[in-house]
């Protein structure tokens, strides 16, 4: 868990200044309560206590504490965090009186110290009502994350269990992930919400563990007169865990030919479970991919139907997806490259002219069907298009493809991009450098090889650039 000292700090100074707590320390970040109680403490002893007795001791402390009518919300905001252990405790009773402090008996509810601990987390049973465990919830699950930080989650659990669904709604919508984790897990334990909220909210929420969640606690708790409730958001999610939770449901529901439509999904985890689905219902997923495949001028080809076809089938189906490389899609021409990487069939022959393609995704497949064949392509024309008048996505291809070949072929390359324009070619061509060894196939003594590394002198100290030297043949 990072913390800012440095923020800490300076909101602890600004409270020692005359600050309101308020201005001072961003309630709706929960880190910043801890950045306070860390960076309070890293002060101490420079210019966080005003006084040269409160730095020299805890005494004025204690006396002001002591005096109820004296301690300000600012000042209790500091004892609270004090080095001191008797300074932080003396200090919870009188912030009870000021919500604003509420965050920071979180905190001490967490605290190393024994008596501090005990007493904040009487303190703060009192005081946690299911309004303020809203708000405290970020906090309390963030310190959860620490040793002794269960006490206040297990409690914000134990506040909240008996609170209505809208009481827990602002929970839904949190950015951190954690916090909608901890609602959706206590929305599903309490019943509130229904097999098609729970559904909806899989479909929604960008977080994999909530989709999960959601997804399974919709399937577990629908009635079968109910699917389409459920069925309908998970289907269309975005979220390919979703989908799949929906695909693979369709078998509970008795519908396998909803899955057929899913076999040429986007995501390997949609397309495995609708496999999954049409075989149980007995129907062979691969005659279905061939056909589809077979007829690539038909508009129901979608790439997801031609890696499925690799997925399922097997190498006789390299036939069917070779004259795929000429498809218009650059979607389909991407995943017939990938396709024959899977089944592996390679021709570096076929495949070396879709490093020109104008799609950045088939040139990407192609460069990793190709690299496992680097040696085998001209190291002239792979040169020629690290030039850069040639689409970044060959520039990248070339140099990858270089760059696998080792030895003073891909040290030639990297130090002919070390000045490249671009910036993340040029720190990928240095880096490149950095780490070249000369190949054990190459020659030793080749005085390119100095004349490359001198070129790309200004990367190493002088001890470095003299040992790569040695390592390559050319003396001390």
């Amino acid at each position: 868990m990072r913390q800012d000292l440095r923020g800490g700090g300076e909101a602890a100074l600004r409270l020692v200044r005359g600050g309101e707590l308020r201005d001072s320390v961003d309630a709706t970040a929960p880190g910043a309560w801890l950045d306070l109680d860390a960076g309070t403490r890293c002060w101490v002893g420079r210019d966080l206590l005003p006084t040269r007795d409160e730095v020299e001791g805890r005494r004025t402390w204690l006396g002001v504490l002591a005096r109820r009518a004296e301690p300000t919300e600012a000042r209790l905001a500091l004892a609270l965090c004090h080095h001191d252990g008797r300074v932080r405790e003396a200090a919870l009773r009188p912030a009870t009186a000021y919500p604003d402090l509420l965050p920071l008996l979180v905190v001490r509810a967490a605290d190393w110290a024994g008596p501090v601990r005990e007493r904040a987390r009487s303190l703060l049973r009192a005081a946690l009502d299911p309004s303020a465990a809203v708000v405290l919830a970020p906090l309390i699950l963030l310190v959860g994350r620490r040793d002794r930080g269960a006490f206040a989650v297990g409690l914000l659990a134990e506040v909240l269990r008996p609170a209505p669904l809208e009481r827990l709604a602002p929970l839904f919508t949190a950015p951190d992930p954690a916090v909608r984790r901890f609602a959706y897990r206590l929305a599903i334990e309490q019943r509130l919400l229904s097999p098609a909220g729970l559904a909806g909210a899989a479909a929604r929420d960008g977080d994999v563990v909530v989709q999960d969640l959601c997804a399974d606690a919709a399937l577990a708790a629908v009635p079968e007169e109910s699917f389409d409730d459920v069925l309908g958001p998970l289907l269309g999610a975005r979220s390919p865990r979703a989908r799949s939770a929906g695909v693979t449901a369709l078998r509970r529901a008795g519908r396998p030919e909803g899955a057929v439509a899913f076999l040429g999904d986007r995501s390997a985890l949609v397309r495995a479970c609708a496999r999954y689905v049409v075989r149980r219902y007995g129907t062979d997923p691969a005659p279905l991919y061939r056909a589809w495949c077979a007829a690539p001028d038909d508009s129901a080809l979608r790439p997801g139907h031609v890696i499925g076809l690799a997925e399922c089938g097997n190498r006789a189906d390299a036939g069917l997806l070779w004259p795929l490389l000429a498809h218009p899609a650059p979607g389909v021409r991407a995943r017939a490259v990938a396709a024959l990487r899977l089944l592996d069939v390679s021709d570096v022959r076929r495949l070396r002219p879709l490093i020109d393609d104008p799609g950045p995704g088939v040139v990407r497949e192609t460069t990793v069907a190709l690299l496992p064949s680097a040696e085998r392509l001209p190291e002239e024309w792979l040169t020629e298009r690290l030039r850069a008048e040639r689409p970044r996505h060959a520039r990248v291809a070339a140099f990858r493809l270089l760059e696998a070949r080792g030895g003073v072929v891909g040290l030639r390359a990297a130090v002919a991009l070390l000045d490249d324009s671009d910036d993340r070619l040029r720190t990928w061509a240095g880096q490149s450098v950095q780490g070249w060894r000369p190949s054990a196939e190459g020659r030793l003594g080749d005085p390119e090889v100095g004349e490359l590394l001198d070129r790309g002198r200004r990367l190493f100290s002088d001890p470095v650039l003299r040992l790569r030297k040695r390592e390559a043949g050319l003396g001390a």
